[in-house]
């Protein structure tokens, strides 16, 4: 049984910064991948970025430059390191895993998911 935990969400006012972290249970971060998607209310949700099994990542177009992707194999924890956050970035932000394609713009091919965490940005 796979399960994701995301943690980190919090209120923060434009240009801060904040970190999720998301803890796997039953599945191997090292080695897989993984994602974080959002959504705000009345918006599809979107890819933020992806993380493959060699460590390559890709960022939607609307957080390069700010968001940080990463693994803490040690943890087998997958992070989102968030700066300069914009009030555009308030959404419920989602861990997800298991995609053989690792494609941020395929998010229905990832096979599980984790419940959310919430990311308000005030201005």
């Amino acid at each position: 049984q796979v399960h994701l935990l995301e943690s980190g969400g919090n209120s923060v006012q434009a240009g801060g910064s904040l970190t999720l972290s998301c803890a796997a249970s039953g599945y191997r971060v090292s080695h897989s991948c993984m994602g974080w998607f959002r959504q705000a209310p009345g918006k599809e949700r979107e890819g933020v970025a992806v993380i493959d099994s060699d460590g390559l990542t890709t960022y939607a177009d609307s957080v390069k430059g700010r968001f940080t992707i990463s693994k803490d194999n040690a943890k087998n924890t997958l992070c989102l390191q968030m700066n300069s956050l914009k009030p555009e970035d308030t959404s419920m932000y989602y861990c997800a895993a298991y995609s053989y394609l690792c494609d941020l713009f395929r998010e229905g091919d990832f096979g599980y998911w984790g419940q959310g965490t919430q990311v308000t940005v005030s201005s």
